[in-house]
């Protein structure tokens, strides 16, 4: 079981927070407001499971005085024993909530996200497979009461899509749903194979943070619009009037493509919403890769090129090769991702705590240091 690092510096942020939140101009600024609001809550709730765990640690010190006592009535040592048993258990369970409490969220945590799927090696079945992963996420933002948002598409004629773009709303949409960049592939036989052989094809998967305009601030300057007619299916409408906006930021070369409205206005304002969360999570993997020591052992690193999962639909069996766990795969294609999803948490919490109590390590060093001056 792990051992809880040192609750002191959590004790003097939050005291931090305090002085700020008691200052006459704390609301003039609501953005700031928020978050240190946000981090004051997620703080009060870590100091109030840590007093829960130490009530807890001082009972079993207390019962287990008990029972060396010779004084105790011994008819009460079965009691005692008994609970000591459940208290251990809670003491267990209150170790992992307070660990998880003292891991700081990822900053996008809470935002709503942006998805890509596009079709990868393999033809028209990477672009079935592709359709085939879009809908099971949207069956699972289903069970979870998001929304999706259809933000810009290109059907496969054989079925699925070689590119689909679309929007999740809702409560901590990117925490969920941010372990699912990267290569999926599937392993199955094909509907159009007439010899019963299992091909193998792939579809890539990108979760963006869906970014604000005070998160990526663009220069008009920088942007090259270009508006056309739409092709493909979308009705006659959509086909004979210049809808289609793209958009191409010029410092970065990032494309962004949108048609799916019959509105130029509404194509250009979804363009652009995908263009903010390109480059927002280009920037967060900037930063990662400066700590890129700190986050060794974390699940992946949200590139698209990294094949994370297998789809075995021949053994009903889906493998997460970042965690080596199997799963169930007729539920998960359904939708029912809440196992794996929280397996893969798990895993990023083990690693993130690591990390914490190498940092709480330094940060001892650093506090003997100072006394020593």
């Amino acid at each position: 079981m792990h051992k809880i690092p040192d609750i002191e510096p959590f004790k003097q942020k939050l005291s931090s927070l305090d002085e700020q939140m008691a200052a006459a101009d704390f609301f003039s600024d609501a953005k700031k407001a928020t978050e240190v609001s946000r981090e004051h809550q997620r703080l009060s709730s870590l100091i109030e499971k840590f007093e829960q765990y130490h009530k807890v640690e001082q009972q079993l010190i207390d019962n287990e005085g008990l029972l060396t006592d010779s004084s105790t009535d011994q008819e009460l040592v079965p009691l005692i024993e008994e609970e000591q048993l459940s208290l251990k258990e809670e003491k267990e369970s209150l170790v992992l909530l307070v660990l998880k409490a003292m891991v700081p969220p990822d900053s996008s945590d809470s935002r709503n996200s942006v998805m890509e799927i596009r079709g990868g090696a393999g033809g028209d079945e990477a672009n079935i497979f592709a359709g085939d992963l879009f809908r099971m996420y949207s069956r699972y933002a289903e069970k979870m009461n998001w929304r999706v948002e259809l933000m810009s598409s290109s059907a496969a004629e054989t079925g699925g899509f070689r590119e689909i773009i679309f929007k999740i709303t809702g409560e901590n949409v990117y925490k969920h749903l941010k372990f699912e960049s990267g290569v999926h592939r599937v392993q199955r036989v094909p509907v159009t194979e007439t010899q019963g052989r299992i091909h193998t094809s792939t579809a890539t998967v990108a979760v963006l943070p869906e970014a604000e305009e005070v998160d990526i601030e663009i220069n008009p300057q920088d942007l090259e619009i270009s508006t056309m007619r739409a092709s493909g299916a979308g009705g006659q409408h959509v086909n004979t009037t210049d809808s289609a906006v793209q958009l191409v930021h010029k410092p970065t070369g990032v494309t962004v493509y949108c048609a799916d409205e019959r509105s130029q206005h509404k194509n250009k304002a979804k363009a652009m919403t995908v263009l903010r969360s390109r480059l927002l999570k280009a920037k967060e993997e900037e930063e990662h890769a400066k700590y890129a020591a700190e986050r060794k052992g974390q699940i992946g690193t949200g590139d698209r090129s990294e094949r994370i999962r297998t789809y075995n639909f021949p053994q009903g069996r889906l493998t997460d090769h970042r965690i080596g766990t199997n799963f169930s795969l007729p539920g998960i294609v359904e939708g029912n991702l809440e196992s794996l999803i929280e397996a893969l948490h798990n895993v990023d919490y083990e690693a993130r705590i690591e990390n914490l109590v190498q940092s709480q390590k330094g940060y001892r060093v650093s506090r003997m240091l100072l006394t020593l001056r």
